[in-house]
């Protein structure tokens, strides 16, 4: 077995979810055992980034012991202006 984190982030708030996962499991079966999509329905997994220590990742990847798996959100237009002043 092995622990792992799933995080999501919004502006204000962070979620980030503990779990323990039999070795060789995915990044797919991590994000759907931590239960993230059921607290955050706006996450769509055929549209969300999803990376590992910022290293961008795919869903069949394997995960390892310590792993920290990031759903990434898109960034909307008004962060995307602000980023630029």
């Amino acid at each position: 077995m092995i622990k792992i984190e799933v995080v999501y982030a919004l502006p204000k708030k962070q979620f980030i979810i503990q779990t323990i996962l039999p070795k060789n499991s995915t990044v797919k079966t991590a994000i759907i055992k931590s239960k993230i999509l059921k607290i955050r329905k706006e996450i769509k997994l055929n549209k969300n980034k999803i990376g590992i220590y910022g290293k961008i990742v795919k869903l069949n990847d394997i995960i390892f012991e310590g792993d920290r798996i990031e759903i990434y959100r898109s960034l909307t237009f008004l962060s995307k202006l602000r980023s630029k002043l």
